[in-house]
């Protein structure tokens, strides 16, 4: 029989890699510099070949990750709030890690959708469509800093496997762990990656606008529901965390979203009513016109 100690992985590494004049560069700061530009990355190739102009597609990502860094730490403060009441300056305080990956997807999409209406760009469903595969791929790129940090806690492991943090300054070791843990982050990389790929695939194969992003929020509201049963968040309302409700939420709207969408013809091949009229008018001219020299 194998050893559940066996399967057990430590993580020893300290969450700062250096530090410079009082600034500390930690791997959770790393990873999602390094997040940002592996999605922008990915974003900008789809969306050069989907015909949208190089400035447009630089200024979105970078009203993405304004949104998304502004969500992703306002969402934790709330939740941690107790973290943060006897200092406030903490809460600036980026490059120690705490944020929440639902407030950055929240606040990136709002920051997106707003750059995109007030850029009169063409096609918005589209855009979001490709900034969401970038999003997803970003998303796990920064979830190795997390991993690194162990800063979001878990049940302690029932499985043949857990992480285990043993870094003085770790912040599982600051609170207290001693056993191993679920590696739900680890899931979850694991879980973003598969989704995107999932992603990529439906974007290719569909060519519905916008069914590609409700995927997306459909997929990871799945995957976020069942993890956070993991996770040690703060019980909120029903027995539920706050990523958990916040993927209820999701779920209700992204399914119906894309029924209606796989239902209906997209816009550019609808036409209106007035359209409608004007074509029979026309077919109805041509054909009551006399011919030539009767």
């Amino acid at each position: 029989m194998i050893s559940t100690v066996l399967l057990t992985i430590k993580i020893g590494i300290d969450p700062t890699i250096f530090d410079v004049i009082g600034v500390e560069v930690t791997w959770h700061g790393l990873f999602t510099a390094l997040a940002v530009v592996a999605g922008v990355t990915i974003a900008a190739a789809l969306g050069r070949r989907a015909g949208i102009g190089e400035d447009s597609i630089y200024n979105l990502a970078l009203a993405l990750v304004i949104g998304g860094i502004i969500g992703a730490r306002g969402l934790f403060v709330i939740e941690e709030w107790s973290l943060f009441k006897d200092d406030l300056g903490d809460i600036f305080a980026l490059n120690t890690g705490g944020v929440s990956v639902y407030g950055a997807l929240i606040g990136g999409t709002v920051g997106g959708w707003s750059y995109a209406v007030l850029a009169k760009l063409p096609n918005i469903p589209k855009v979001a469509d490709i900034a969401v595969i970038g999003a997803i791929l970003g998303m796990a790129v920064g979830r190795i800093g997390d991993v690194i940090n162990g800063e979001h806690f878990a049940e302690t492991t029932s499985l043949p496997w857990g992480f285990l943090y043993t870094d003085a300054d770790s912040p599982s070791v600051l609170a207290g762990f001693v056993d191993a843990q679920h590696p739900a982050v680890a899931y979850e990389l694991l879980g973003d990656l598969a989704i995107f790929a999932v992603l990529l695939l439906i974007y290719q194969r569909l060519g519905r606008s916008g069914v590609t992003f409700f995927s997306w929020m459909l997929l990871y509201g799945i995957l976020r529901l069942g993890l956070s049963f993991l996770r040690l968040d703060d019980i909120v309302w029903l027995g539920l965390r706050t990523a958990q409700l916040i993927a209820i939420v999701s779920l209700a709207l992204a399914l119906p979203a894309i029924i209606y969408l796989l239902r209906t013809p997209p816009q550019e091949a609808r036409m209106s009513r007035a359209e409608r009229r004007r074509a029979i008018r026309g077919e109805e001219g041509v054909g009551g016109e006399p011919s030539q020299g009767a």
